[in-house]
């Protein structure tokens, strides 16, 4: 299973941020356990860079963070043209949009977010961290 997973879920595990940390470490761990292959978008990391940066008040120790990150994690470039697609999309969310034009792109099987309901209108299927962990058990029985 190829999943993209959104900032919001790698920031839950990343500030440890209850109650939802608990579903992202698993997240985590899956991806560690080649339960299937992550991917982070490119726009994803320098948001991840500003959120852990806000909090460790330290560039080595987060440029630390996000290169262990890269090692988990496949860095999916986001293109101009998800950029140019996202424009044309039913998705109200631009942001979420690209998003979705990144996943379709890369062949991503599903999108891990916890923000389902921006998603509606999605051509991918979208799950929650919860979500995710349930499917992902099912594909790895």
């Amino acid at each position: 299973m190829r999943a993209l997973i959104d900032t919001c879920v790698i920031i839950d595990a990343l500030q440890h941020r209850e109650p939802f940390c608990q579903e992202a470490e698993k997240i985590f761990l899956a991806v560690a356990n080649k339960q299937f292959i992550g991917f982070l978008t490119a726009k994803s990391s320098t948001d991840i860079y500003y959120l852990t940066y806000k909090c460790t008040h330290n560039n080595k120790k987060t440029r630390c963070i996000l290169k262990n990150l890269f090692e988990l994690f496949v860095l999916a470039d986001t293109m101009g043209l998800d950029c140019r697609q996202a424009l044309y999309s039913e998705i109200s969310d631009f942001e979420d949009a690209v998003m979705i034009e990144s996943a379709l792109r890369i062949d991503a099987d599903c999108i891990v977010t916890r923000n389902i309901r921006d998603y509606e209108k999605s051509p991918i299927k979208v799950y929650s961290p919860a979500e995710f962990l349930e499917a992902l058990e099912e594909y790895s029985s």
